[in-house]
């Protein structure tokens, strides 16, 4: 009998104006590589937001996306609620 731990990104989602990344994250138990239980955690990258701990693919994803005209636009919208 042994059991394993697998985390992966399972999803990767840019959403909203600002292109904040969605990172869907699931943990599974295996025995004998038969699931016995899993779990899924979500974090957001909004833009401007440090990305350097994440994965390379996030990391990729967001240097596509959070141009810096894409910044500027977020801080601006929150600036506008102050």
């Amino acid at each position: 009998m042994a059991l394993t731990k697998v985390v992966l990104e399972d999803k990767i989602e840019i959403v909203g104006v600002h292109k904040a990344v969605q990172i869907r994250t699931c943990t599974q138990v295996l025995e004998d590589g038969v699931e016995l239980s899993s779990g899924y955690h979500r974090h957001v990258v909004v833009a401007g937001q440090d990305y350097s701990n994440e994965s390379a693919e996030v990391q990729a994803i967001c240097a596509a996306v959070h141009t810096d005209a894409v910044i500027a636009a977020y801080q601006a919208s929150l600036n506008e609620g102050i």
